[in-house]
């Protein structure tokens, strides 16, 4: 790849190439924030775990409810089943909030043995087509009921059906709207580039999110390059000589 190249993909200043890049950093925002909620979840876990151990269990003689004293003398909160929701809620929200992160990443799973072996145009003609009729369309549709069953559960101050569970259930449902609403800016950030690839000039270049360009094809698998360790090439190659002879 020449030098103008790349410096083309760095200062690349199409409208709609900067407007696909200002969306993604909106989703990238809400996905590198939303990941720090695998540190609550892993402690929920974990005290839950513990607490459900350590109960009526006899150390030394003595006899040692971790959970019963937590509850009595920490919080109401140390209870099995708040902790269980707790663990369900953060779940939701670290799931919810970096779905569209994943997909401006490539990072979803792909179950495709056609188009990885297509080139760059069809590729794009593919994306553009999913993303058009299923990607974009579906989020919407969801996008949709969950602004119903939100609302339902704010109007009627939704509460967990155990009696020791949590409130304000309209509170995780809305940012599973978030996170909606983040996965289809996703979705109109790839689809944006994808057109461009299509229908854009045909000598510009830029940073691509699912899609590689025709030069960068055999560098590696939809978007992860190869990792190829110094002198590991020239070993295998001595290795295959040695297995010959």
């Amino acid at each position: 790849m020449t030098e103008s190249t790349i410096a083309g993909r760095e200062s690349s200043s199409h409208p709609i190439v900067l407007l696909s890049y200002k969306l993604r950093t909106f989703v990238e925002f809400f996905g590198k924030n939303g990941a720090y909620f695998i540190l609550p979840l892993v402690g929920f876990t974990m005290l839950d775990v513990f607490g459900r151990k350590m109960t009526n269990q006899s150390i030394f003689g003595f006899s040692i409810d971790a959970q019963l004293w937590l509850v009595e003398n920490v919080s109401p909160m140390f209870q099995s089943t708040m902790l269980q929701e707790l663990e369900w809620h953060v779940h939701t929200a670290l799931f919810s909030l970096v779905l569209g992160y994943g997909f401006t990443r490539n990072r979803h799973v792909r179950v495709d043995l056609v188009r990885m072996h297509l080139q760059t145009k069809m590729q794009a003609v593919i994306e553009l087509i999913g993303t058009t009729f299923f990607m974009i369309p579906y989020t919407v549709v969801v996008l949709y009921f969950c602004y119903v069953f939100t609302y339902d559960s704010f109007i009627t101050n939704e509460i967990s059906p155990s009696l020791v569970g949590m409130s304000h259930r309209w509170i995780i449902k809305t940012v599973l709207g978030v996170g909606l609403i983040v996965a289809l800016v996703s979705g109109i950030a790839v689809w944006l580039q994808s057109a461009m690839v299509l229908f854009g000039p045909k000598d510009i270049r830029f940073e691509l999110m699912t899609l590689e360009w025709a030069e960068d094809m055999g560098e590696g698998v939809e978007g992860y390059k190869r990792m190829v360790l110094e002198g590991q090439e020239t070993d295998m190659k001595k290795i295959g000589k040695s297995g010959r002879g």
